[in-house]
């Protein structure tokens, strides 16, 4: 098995969604801890790590001690994850700053670690990308329904920053399409993340289908 390289002390920022590679995440920071976090990200052109909170787990503050609360790691957050790259930043007042994300490529980090001051950081593993798989002829509906949803929002009027799915547009690949429904159907945050563990996009994509079926999506 081949080896991939690893992210030494990843900063992680760990939220109630699953960023998928190609995704576009807009957000508002406005914790201390994160405004650091992003400040040197952002002026480094270096990522940092989207990790998905497990709902079912109970919620605790960061002061809370691992060893006496929480149990594993697994409990507060998946280990799996996606880099996010900042394409923009705005501070438009302080204590507030304004950024759009790019996911990029998966990881996983086995052993966080929970700092001082409240950030999780780890050494990340980074996972394999995502292979430029063809999309078969009996998915070729899929990557249509896409099409007319991302033409109908631009029909709407909405601006490139309110579009969900972001350009460059790869509607002839597996792990682009599956990935760009994964974003925009509702689903559980469990199920979301199962999906964007896989390392199979054909795979993804046929689920993707199933999904769209039983949420009555006609493709």
């Amino acid at each position: 098995m081949a080896e991939f390289r690893s992210i030494d002390s990843l900063p992680l920022f760990p939220l109630e969604l699953v960023l998928f590679p190609g995704g576009y995440l807009p957000l508002r920071i406005f914790e201390v801890r994160y405004l650091d976090m992003v400040g040197k990200c952002f002026e480094a052109d270096e990522p940092f790590g989207i990790v998905t909170l497990n709902r079912s787990a109970s919620v605790f503050t960061a002061s809370n001690k691992l060893s006496d609360k929480l149990g594993p790691v697994q409990d507060i957050f998946y280990p799996e994850g996606t880099l996010a790259y900042i394409t923009q930043l705005s501070q438009p007042q302080p204590g507030l700053m304004m950024i759009s994300c790019t996911g990029a490529q998966r990881f996983k980090v086995p052993q966080p670690e929970l700092l001082k001051h409240g950030l999780w950081v780890g050494t990340a593993k980074l996972l394999p990308a995502d292979q430029n798989v063809p999309i078969p002829e009996d998915l070729l509906p899929v990557a249509g329904a896409l099409a007319r949803v991302i033409d109908t929002l631009k029909a709407q009027g909405m601006t490139p920053e309110q579009m969900p799915v972001q350009p460059p547009y790869a509607l002839h690949d597996c792990a682009w399409v599956a990935n760009r429904w994964c974003d925009l159907l509702p689903m559980a945050l469990a199920q979301k993340h199962r999906l964007m563990t896989l390392d199979n996009p054909l795979l993804r994509l046929e689920l993707v289908s199933d999904l769209l079926e039983q949420n009555g999506i006609a493709t």
